[in-house]
């Protein structure tokens, strides 16, 4: 990576997964994120991400918590696994010591402080289980026409104005 474009992604805030990676972050296939997201960058070596994992904007990721060194002289320290097909919303805050199990999904604004069985969906402040994703998915009517828009329907990659009115 040039300089130029090193110091476009600093200024933008944007994470360096390539660096991360060279540092230990244990990170699988397809793998995407939003702008602003934050991965430990001091314990990345401590926290594992799946294949075909979605972090939204500005997802935080701590495999420390340094709440206690002022008290203690320590700080705790834990593991963070993200299993596969994980969708964690915008805003989110995960927090060390803990797995969030295969194809479940985080709100928007949640901290995960404790570890998250697979395929359900939490929500809040502290995260807390409000669906399993069987339950959560049957609240749509995926039958219906113009529900659900890929990434054609963005302004990155070209919406209409005709798409805009499917909208």
């Amino acid at each position: 990576m040039g300089i130029i474009n090193y110091l476009k992604m600093k200024f933008r805030g944007e994470i360096d997964i390539q660096k991360l990676k060279k540092d230990g972050l244990d990170l699988g296939k397809n793998f995407s994120y939003g702008r602003g997201c934050f991965i430990d960058p001091s314990h990345c070596f401590l926290i594992k991400i799946g294949d075909n994992v979605v972090f939204s904007s500005k997802v935080h990721v701590l495999a420390h918590d340094a709440s206690t060194k002022k008290y203690t002289g320590y700080t705790k320290i834990g593991l963070v696994n993200i299993c596969d097909d994980v969708f964690i919303g915008a805003n989110s805050t995960i927090l060390p010591n803990l797995t969030i199990g295969k194809g479940s999904i985080i709100a928007a604004g949640s901290v995960v402080t404790k570890s998250i069985p697979p395929g359900e969906v939490w929500a809040g402040v502290p995260a807390k289980k409000i669906y399993n994703l069987e339950q959560y998915l049957g609240k749509f009517d995926f039958s219906r026409e113009n529900v659900m828009f890929d990434k054609k329907y963005t302004i990155k990659n070209g919406v209409t104005n005709k798409m805009k009115e499917e909208m």
